[in-house]
């Protein structure tokens, strides 16, 4: 009889995973599978599904060779069933196990899943935390406990003092907490832009990229190339290549976007770090030290920092604390359906068809495509936040509900009313045109207001502030554009919405 049978997630492809550490390779039997129901619930990007079963398969060697017994069972395969706990069923029947012992879940609709398996199957089962992540969701509930706002800086600065990260004492290298504000310079398309590392696919990953070509053909994406790390070990030589190559201009070009070119200075290590292949402490560590060693300025560290200790487990702590029910947060009460280009890329709008095309291709847009564009254009339009966070599930190769919903609905969408973000991430096209080159190649004029040539963004923009005007003008960052609308004559205001509407009906 096995003493404890232990259930390993997909995103949980960590060797000191606390399930892991608790069992014993002589006793217990680690338990993995290729579920069905986990590829459909949203039709997530065939390069997505490809990435994190070949992960998984080769996680499971690795196991294997550490002397785990793993029950691995791939999609296709006769024993396999099309959800969780039928999967855990038939494991159970087959080696009656003492106990089952899992990870606790990252995401609450599968947190509701294992939470029904002691009662459906009369054994004990022991769920432990996840010990990968900084800050517990307890801790965060205690930090957000009376605060009036659960500001995201504030919450970093804590982090920076817990782990000592970027610290001399108790104050922070260089004086200040932030360096945003020099990390917004736009790219030039001259600059050698290096590229991420790229792993050509061995066996095992050719045989999941034929099962996702076989089996979900008609998902969104393109599955060639295939060039995303799938081991632990190449995984860390990806963030080896981005510290050695991109890291010291990361934080200079954080926000800037090139037509042709997806990446810039950018990691794409999320896709990594979310399922489990990279630890976040140690990949911080390792830039502080390049900092340290005069190999990136101040800028880059601090921002890529942030990133990791500060927003993505300040996402995490606003998921837990507000799961169920934030993902129907609609502070707007916008209702209107997802645009077909969203999945097709075909808009002669050139921001949002580089954006979406570079989606389909790569399953990856960086943060200021999401942010500003493809998130900023469904704000202004109106579009319906749960669908436009389902799209965001869907495409995206590091999208997991607990960092992409908080992302979506609460920085991209304000669907909670100023919970996570200050104001609405809102823009004409002079941001767009700013920090990017894709208005040159556009059909639209950005520096046209309204008009059938105007860039779209521009007559939504000011037709959003129009619209919104009562539940932004209380906003201190929004309430100088709702004086500076008002101070439009009244044909210009006419026009905007004139242009609005006729824009968003041949949506």
């Amino acid at each position: 009889m096995t003493r404890n049978l232990i259930f390993v997630l997909g995103d949980q492809l960590t060797p000191t995973l606390s399930s892991l550490a608790a069992g014993d390779p002589a006793q217990d039997r680690v338990l993995m599978a290729e579920i069905a129901d986990e590829t459909t619930y949203v039709p997530h990007h065939k390069k997505k599904i490809a990435f994190l079963f070949a992960a998984m398969r080769h996680f499971a060697e690795d196991l294997r060779d550490a002397g785990w017994q793993v029950d691995y069972v791939q999609l296709g395969a006769p024993d396999i069933r099309a959800n969780f706990s039928d999967q855990l069923a038939t494991a159970i029947a087959a080696h009656a196990p003492a106990r089952i012992v899992v990870t606790e879940a990252a995401e609450w609709r599968v947190a509701q899943i294992i939470a029904g398996w002691a009662a459906r199957f009369n054994l004990p089962v022991e769920i432990l935390p996840d010990d990968r992540f900084l800050c517990p969701p307890a801790l965060f509930k205690a930090w957000a406990s009376g605060r009036k706002q659960l500001r995201m800086e504030y919450f970093y600065r804590d982090m920076r003092r817990k782990t000592g990260l970027l610290m001399d004492g108790d104050q922070p290298v260089g004086g200040q907490w932030n360096f945003d504000s020099d990390n917004r310079k736009p790219a030039n398309a001259d600059l050698l832009m290096p590229q991420p590392a790229a792993y050509p696919p061995d066996r095992i990953t050719q045989d999941v990229l034929a099962l996702v070509a076989d089996r979900f053909p008609d998902h969104f994406g393109d599955l060639s190339p295939f060039h995303f790390a799938v081991t632990r070990a190449d995984a860390e030589a990806a963030f080896r290549h981005f510290v050695q190559h991109a890291l010291p201009k990361f934080g200079d070009y954080q926000d800037a976007m090139l037509t042709g070119e997806p990446f810039l200075y950018h990691s794409v290590i999320a896709p990594y770090l979310n399922c489990g292949l990279l630890d976040p402490l140690r990949i911080c560590r390792a830039v502080e030290d390049a900092y340290r060693a005069g190999h990136a300025p101040l800028n880059a560290a601090e921002g890529f920092i942030r990133q990791i200790i500060g927003w993505r487990e300040y996402v995490r702590g606003i998921y837990w604390l507000k799961m169920p029910g934030y993902e129907a947060e609609n502070f707007f009460g916008h209702t209107r359906p997802l645009p077909a280009f969203y999945w097709t890329a075909e808009t002669s709008m050139a921001c949002v068809r580089a954006a979406v095309g570079q989606t389909k291709t790569h399953a990856y847009a960086h943060h200021i495509q999401r942010l500003m564009v493809t998130g900023n254009f469904a704000l202004l339009a109106g579009i319906d936040p749960h669908a436009l966070h389902q799209w965001y599930l869907s495409v995206y190769a590091d999208a997991f509900e607990w960092v992409e919903l908080p992302n979506t609905l609460g920085m991209s969408q304000f669907a909670d009313g100023g919970l996570l973000a200050s104001k609405p991430y809102a823009a004409s096209g002079a941001y767009i045109h700013r920090m990017s080159n894709y208005c040159g190649s556009c059909q639209y004029d950005v520096k046209q207001r309204t008009g059938t040539q105007a860039c779209p963004f521009n007559a939504l923009y000011w037709d959003f502030i129009a619209r919104h005007r009562d539940k932004i003008g209380h906003n201190p960052r929004m309430a100088q554009m709702l004086r500076t609308y008002d101070k439009f004559p009244d044909a210009e205001r006419a026009r905007i919405t004139s242009s609005a509407a006729t824009f968003l009906a041949s949506l």
